[in-house]
């Protein structure tokens, strides 16, 4: 009787290890497939398809995380939260503003658009919504070169550019012939608008289409800035050890024009995708948007491009004259990609997408999370792949150099708000112009330098010596435009 128990014991516990094999060889077989399935071919898409709901049909896993791009959390330095008591002219709630945090930034930036609004930033969600509720679009003429960089704008300017005669439909591939033609006829039309007219071209902000070819979802480069800019940055002499491709390019015969989209490998894309918008470049009216790399990617590079520019009615180039002081100055836009180029993580081949946008797996599916945001907001995925320390150790890590990047930026913004006042009280006392063109010199670089820093959306973490060195030499110009000013006054 015990054996007979006994036996069929064994054959329950054999039974079940058989069905539990079995369920675990369709488990397996059921993911395999799944990890197959990346895609579901719901709708068709092709080049006129701006629209990221649509690529949503597709591609439903991306198109969650993208539109998580609304999200507001805030970090130590970045990140936003709508100001509940500040509310806009059309009933919508407006993030906190910068300059009225620090009145500094008015004074470095009197005259121009910024000293009127300049506020936290948002997710990409935000980005076209935000420019058009900017007082510096509704208090200030601007152009539509203004939405190379918060909107959609791929479509736009293929529409544009056939409607000035560009060969070819809007359902050519943007790579092809016709498709280039159409993207750079139309790129100058849409940049000289008014903004108020250029607006009414685009619907969305960046999309699908702007980063990911519609049939393989190939990695490309949509934005005409950024494909001249590399173009010059390719021909100039400047070493750009983290993008290999130009470095191949340069050893090459070089009969034709370095080309990204054909040049470059797939993880370098992961980064100059991102370049199309988070860079520093002109935008404005007195001559067709351009990023400063004819000479490289370091801040005084781009700097002595601006020094030699001059528009084409021969003027020398300045964004604008400081209402103060007079001095022609420059104002920097958002340079991420050139800081991070003077980093380590550029220099070891990590990209832009590896911290903020990094994989993540649902269900056996591995996909780039689309929901793009500070590293700090997500350790784990970002951080912790790379770097073996607590979550608590990394933060701390990051924020002392924040932290001190900070304080740097705040001596140097005293220091050019010294020399500003400086120059304003010469010119009280009556100094001419000719006695002011040194200091007023002196303010655009330093100027230049704080700014530089500031724009940049890191507080300096994506390459913390430079952003020092930089903010060093800005202090040290300030306070000789400071001595210069002083020695004017003994000589009166």
């Amino acid at each position: 009787m015990i054996k007979k128990i006994g036996y069929l014991l064994l054959a329950l516990v054999v039974a079940a290890a058989t069905v539990g094999v079995m369920l675990l060889r369709e488990n397996i077989a059921t993911r395999k497939a799944e990890a197959r399935q990346v895609a579901f071919q719901v709708v068709p898409l092709d080049e006129t398809s701006d629209d990221p709901a649509q690529w949503g049909k597709n591609y439903p896993r991306q198109y969650d995380s993208y539109r998580r791009t609304v999200d507001m959390e805030r970090t130590r330095h970045g990140g936003s939260d709508a100001d509940p008591f500040a509310v806009g002219e059309h009933g919508v709630r407006k993030t906190v503003s910068k300059i009225e945090q620090d009145p500094r930034l008015k004074t470095m930036w009197n005259g121009y658009a910024f000293a009127i609004d300049f506020r936290e930033e948002r997710g990409h969600a935000y980005m076209l919504h935000d420019q058009k509720e900017t007082d510096r679009v509704l208090k200030r003429p601007q152009v539509g070169a203004c939405l190379h960089c918060h909107s959609s704008t791929t479509v736009a300017y293929r529409k544009a550019g056939r409607e000035a005669g560009a060969p070819g439909k809007l359902t050519d591939p943007l790579l092809g012939p016709t498709g280039m033609e159409q993207l750079m006829k139309g790129f100058p039309i849409v940049s000289a608008e008014p903004y108020s007219n250029a607006v009414k071209r685009v619907e969305h902000p960046v999309s699908c289409l702007d980063c990911h070819d519609p049939q393989s979802l190939q990695l490309r480069i949509t934005r005409p800035g950024l494909i001249h800019g590399l173009t010059a940055l390719a021909a100039s002499a400047d070493p750009v050890p983290h993008l290999p491709s130009i470095e191949r390019w340069r050893k090459g015969d070089r009969r034709q024009p370095y080309d990204a989209n054909r040049d470059a490998s797939r993880q370098e894309m992961r980064s100059l995708t991102c370049a199309q918008c988070h860079v520093e470049y002109y935008c404005a009216s007195k001559a067709a948007l351009f990023f400063p790399w004819a000479k490289g990617l370091k801040a005084e590079q781009m700097e002595a491009v601006y020094d030699e520019y001059k528009f084409p009615d021969g003027t020398p180039f300045a964004d604008w004259k400081h209402a103060t002081t007079g001095a022609d100055v420059i104002k920097v836009q958002h340079p991420e990609f050139e800081l991070w180029s003077q980093g380590i993580h550029a220099r070891s081949g990590v990209a832009c997408a590896d911290c903020h946008m990094p994989y993540k797996r649902e269900g056996a599916i591995k996909i780039s999370d689309h929901h793009v945001r500070s590293p700090l907001l997500n350790v784990s995925k970002s951080c912790q792949v790379c770097h073996h320390f607590s979550e608590d150790e990394i933060k701390e890590r990051v924020h002392a150099i924040q932290d001190r990047t900070k304080q740097l930026m705040d001596r140097a913004l005293d220091a050019v708000c010294g020399l500003i006042a400086a120059i304003e009280q010469a010119k009280t006392n009556g100094a001419t112009d000719d006695q002011l063109r040194a200091p007023r010199q002196l303010q655009r670089k330093a100027q230049y330098r704080v700014d530089f820093v500031n724009a940049e959306n890191s507080m300096g973490f994506h390459a913390p010596q430079e952003a020092a060195r930089i903010l060093g030499e800005a202090i040290d110009y300030a306070r000789q435009g400071q001595l210069a000013v002083a020695t004017l006054a003994q000589k009166h």
